[in-house]
């Protein structure tokens, strides 16, 4: 393992994305503890922490989302959500419009910037909407609660009793915030490591680490003979969970069907020779990765928060608080929204018909099936019955500890971090990242970061 890590840093180019990611990635958490100009930090995470009261919340979520920036009303309070929300848009845009398919087709680099300068518009549009609710929210915070908005910034600038300059400020700065956050995920993805957003939501995940370890000290109560809120039977069921979540990850992101290929037979001169090439072709259980989770996490929290900042006596509010994060509903959303988007993925990402055409050409086939159609339809099947698996597994296993956490009476704060959709998209992100370090390294000829069995 250590010349493993020995040989990441003798590549200089290697090393170079490694140090402008990590550089990257310091610059967001610095920003998490930036406040927007006239907000009191310390007085808004109080306040929040009084508002969780110990039970699962939505902001306890988008906290460990953004590295606990939200709480304190930073300037990356809205995170990188109001991105993925726009990228789902537009992946569904994508799937609904055939013309947009076969542009992206026929011209790859300019589909590729056309989709990125439209869910770079759309982050702008929802960083708008959801900073002007977090604004609104923002002033009856106050009101419950003075002294998280400054006195000074409430009098100064206001229309019809309305504190205008707040509210300018206050969007303006989380608005802009989001955008910087986007393209530090941007930057990343291009000229750091890859997979920029994706390492941005792992970095405030493993922020709120030293937290969570901490609460769980605090419950366990070691220092006093009377029991704590956590016991160590609860401990254990919980390291359990921790390494079972761990494991399922890893096997569904890295477990495959082979499909066995053959090569047809062809005359070089006076010999018979067989094509070289793969006797198999890697079918993915999990072809989405954690990307499904990540989304399924983006989707509810939206229309959550915006019930929570319009507040109760409403509809809106009403059916907001229904799907509440631990909630038997959102549960039940949560997992059909991953099986859902494990297979959308898997449908926009995964092209039967290509793989189909460059077999014939290439004079490969499946054994006892057909070229062209029969092997597109065969391989349709087979990516079909094996997504399913994928996507029911990893469904529960992201819903499953937050079960067991409920019924053992585990601090949500504890088992959402420790056995839940958190930690889930933690290990999904490092196994990707340590893939993408091995491509480079075996690219420069060296044995790889992961050793094979």
């Amino acid at each position: 393992m250590i010349e493993a890590v020995k040989r990441i840093f003798t590549i200089a180019e290697l090393r170079t994305k490694i140090v402008y990611t990590l550089v990257l990635l310091a610059v967001f958490r610095i920003g998490g503890f930036v406040p927007v100009p006239g907000i009191n930090g310390e007085v808004a995470l109080a306040y929040f922490k009084n508002v969780t009261g110990g039970g699962q919340n939505l902001f306890q979520l988008i906290d460990i989302f953004n590295g606990g920036a939200f709480s304190q009303m930073t300037i990356f309070a809205l995170g990188v959500v109001p991105y993925i929300s726009a990228s789902i848009i537009l992946q569904l845009m994508m799937a609904l419009m055939p013309s947009l398919q076969r542009e992206i087709r026929e011209n790859p680099e300019y589909g590729r910037r056309k989709i990125n300068r439209w869910t770079r518009l759309g982050t702008v549009i929802l960083s708008f909407i959801q900073a002007s609710m977090y604004a609104k929210y923002a002033v009856q915070m106050n009101i419950a609660n003075p002294g998280i908005i400054s006195p000074e910034l409430l009098s100064v600038g206001t229309l019809f009793g309305v504190p205008v300059l707040f509210y300018v400020i206050f969007i303006a700065t989380m608005t802009t915030g989001t955008v910087f956050l986007m393209w530090i995920g941007e930057q990343i993805t291009e000229k750091g490591i890859g997979n920029g957003m994706s390492l941005i939501i792992c970095c405030g995940i493993l922020s709120q680490l030293p937290t969570t370890l901490g609460l769980i000290l605090q419950q366990l109560n070691l220092d006093s003979p009377e029991p704590g809120q956590l016991s160590v039977f609860s401990l254990a069921i919980l390291f359990c969970l921790f390494v079972g979540v761990c494991i399922g990850t890893i096997f569904i992101i890295q477990g495959q069907r082979r499909i066995p290929i053959q090569y047809a037979r062809r005359m070089v001169g006076a010999r018979e020779v067989q094509s070289m090439g793969s006797s198999y072709i890697p079918l993915k259980v999990n072809y989405a990765n954690v990307i499904p989770v990540i989304f399924a996490s983006s989707i509810l929290m939206f229309p959550a928060l915006l019930g929570q900042f319009i507040g109760a006596g409403n509809w809106v509010g009403t059916m907001a608080s229904w799907f509440s994060p631990g909630s038997t509903a959102y549960l039940i959303a949560y997992v059909f929204l991953i099986i859902f988007f494990t297979y959308f993925w898997t449908a926009t990402q995964f092209h039967p018909d290509q793989i189909a055409s460059d077999m014939k050409k290439n004079g490969a086939f499946i054994p006892g099936v057909r070229q062209g159609k029969q092997t597109q339809e065969f391989l349709e099947h087979a990516m079909s019955s094996i997504t399913l698996i994928g996507a029911v597994l990893l469904a529960a296993i992201a819903v499953l500890p937050t079960i067991v956490g409920r019924i053992m009476n585990i601090s949500s704060s504890i088992s959402y971090f420790f056995g839940g959709t958190a930690l889930l998209i933690l290990v999904g992100v490092i196994l990707d990242t340590m893939k993408q370090i091995e491509s480079h390294l075996i690219s420069k000829r060296y044995e790889g970061f992961m050793r094979g069995k």
